[in-house]
């Protein structure tokens, strides 16, 4: 069956997010110029709803370079461990000091439940398609056309619907990354200069930014990575250092943050924690994908040990620092110390180099999904460029207007990753499993509360961050 034929599939190694080599279609498909057919031809009536069991889509990935589950434990460690871990103590200031770990082990585990069920989903979604692979959007796509009646009018619209959350995750990541570094360089330059506005540091930025989005082929900054993910343990490492240094008492914080700052807390937290297109892309690049689930698979490794460090960070962090905790703990360091100005520079390196990265995703898909296909043969290289140059003042204007760095992070956790991490995975799921979920199936029942969980961490964090933003500047 065509659907065998060998595929290329993400490698994490050279890029963090859902991102995708060069001739691969966002969508989930080789394209058309290596001379294979699209997934987009498959019609709803194609889909065998009595697939061959036999057939196991596991057996028929093709990676050139797949990554063993020690390799694939360290690249899901790197990918979450940027400027979210850096917020935890101000989200701990938002929910309080008892609330705060015992909500971010409820997170962390919802956040690796559904990470589980989107894997698992499109696992059989895979298997009754007989696919080697398919990308998030085109799994909820071809999800809602086997699914209930209503479900298939929407699913023409799935893809650009995902792609369109995906877009604004990374390239509110990007934004967060602008403001993140300018703010820690501003906070070193600051004592040897005279200090300038951040958003001056910011214009600065903009020229290497963009020629750093430039490097089409991502496997160039793989070594960069490297040292970018030595440089982040390294750090972490230093700043416990200062936050255990005089630590106050616990009696001095409050234990239980109020009820609208915890949809702050949600946010920032989901942000941090919540990692789809990091999950996807692993899974799919690893050598015995069977052992990413299971109770002590790789995926639940993973997210305990980062759920254990993010506690440790803003657990600590916030009894240090208290309602002073801000939008990254880099910035709570003394300004005149040079090991704190170390931290601050080290941090700033790693997450300039991870810009590239994460801007490389919503780059791929507008290019590869939306414009490529406009362009005659002779202008694409150009227009490529202009896409990438596109993207990157856009991420700069924004983080320009809004450069409020805990909101940012907020904003865009509350508002992408309720969608793209609680809520879509059930709603695939619900679909792949119909019609045997029934109207009083527990798979029914529970996928709904999680849809209804995640469409109200949206709405009210999503409200909540919009209006403390514009009260900041007021």
């Amino acid at each position: 069956m065509a659907g065998e034929k060998k595929q290329e599939t993400i490698d994490p190694e050279a890029v963090i997010g859902q991102s995708l080599p060069h001739k691969f279609d966002v969508r989930g498909a080789e394209t058309p110029e290596n001379g294979l057919r699209s997934f987009d031809g498959i019609a709803s009536s194609s889909i065998s709803k009595n697939a061959d069991d036999s057939y196991d889509p596991h057996e028929h990935r093709n990676s050139p370079n797949p990554t063993t589950n020690t390799e694939t434990l360290i690249h899901m460690l790197k990918g979450s461990l940027g400027t979210g871990i850096l917020a935890m103590p101000n989200a701990f200031c938002n929910s309080g000091l008892l609330i705060g770990p015992i909500a971010t082990i409820i997170i962390g585990i919802l956040a690796t439940y559904c990470l589980h069920v989107l894997v698992k989903a499109q696992y059989k979604l895979c298997k009754k398609l007989k696919l080697p692979l398919l990308s998030y959007p085109m799994s909820m796509k071809y999800a809602l056309e086997r699914g209930p009646g209503w479900s298939k009018f929407f699913a023409p619209y799935a893809p650009g619907i995902v792609d369109g959350f995906l877009i604004i995750y990374q390239m509110g990541i990007c934004c967060v990354y602008i403001v993140f570094v300018a703010e820690n360089i501003k906070q070193v330059t600051d004592q040897y200069f005279s200090p300038i506005d951040v958003k001056i540091h910011m214009l600065i930025l903009l020229l290497p930014l963009v020629l750093i989005n430039y490097i089409r082929n991502l496997k160039l900054l793989a070594p960069f990575s490297t040292v970018a993910n030595i440089i982040t343990f390294v750090g972490l490492g230093m700043i416990l250092s200062y936050v255990f240094d005089e630590l106050p008492s616990m009696a001095e914080r409050e234990f239980v943050g109020s009820l609208r700052n915890f949809s702050l807390y949600f946010g920032t937290t989901l942000f941090a924690l919540e990692a789809v297109g990091v999950v996807i892309a692993l899974e799919n690049n690893m050598k015995t994908p069977q052992n990413f689930g299971g109770y002590f698979g790789v995926l639940n490794i993973g997210m305990t040990i980062i759920v254990v460090m993010y506690i440790v960070i803003g657990f600590f962090g916030y009894i240090k620092y208290g309602d002073k905790a801000q939008g990254s703990i880099t910035l709570n360091l003394p300004n005149d110390a040079i090991m704190a100005q170390s931290i601050k520079l080290m941090f700033a390196i790693s997450i300039f180099i991870t810009y590239a990265l994460q801007a490389y995703v919503p780059v791929e898909i507008l290019w590869t999904t939306y414009v490529k296909h406009r362009i005659s043969s002779g202008k694409k290289l150009f227009w490529e460029y202009v896409c990438r140059t596109g993207v990157t003042v856009v991420t700069f204007i924004f983080a320009i207007a809004i450069p409020r760095l805990g909101l940012f992070i907020s904003l865009f956790g509350a508002f992408c990753l309720s969608a793209l991490g609680i809520a879509f995975p059930a709603i695939i799921e619900i679909c792949v499993m119909w019609p045997d979920t029934g109207t009083a199936n527990f798979y029914l029942i529970k996928n709904v509360l999680l849809i209804l969980f995640g469409i109200v961490g949206l709405l009210v964090g999503t409200y909540v961050s919009l209006n403390d933003i514009v009260n900041s500047f007021l």
